[in-house]
């Protein structure tokens, strides 16, 4: 099963993107890409709900 998640920016807080990841695991989604407010590539971590 997979669900949707956000992916809120490490440096500002802004939440970015949008993308699906498996339920199953328990562990939280951490990728590198492009903040259009901090104008580079920080760490996106998935955002708690």
């Amino acid at each position: 099963m997979r669900q949707y998640v956000t992916l809120q920016c490490a440096e500002c807080g802004k939440e970015n993107y949008r993308t699906s990841t498996e339920t199953r695991g328990g562990k939280r989604l951490e990728l590198k890409k492009h903040c259009r407010w901090c104008r580079r590539h920080t760490p996106h971590r998935q955002k708690r709900k």
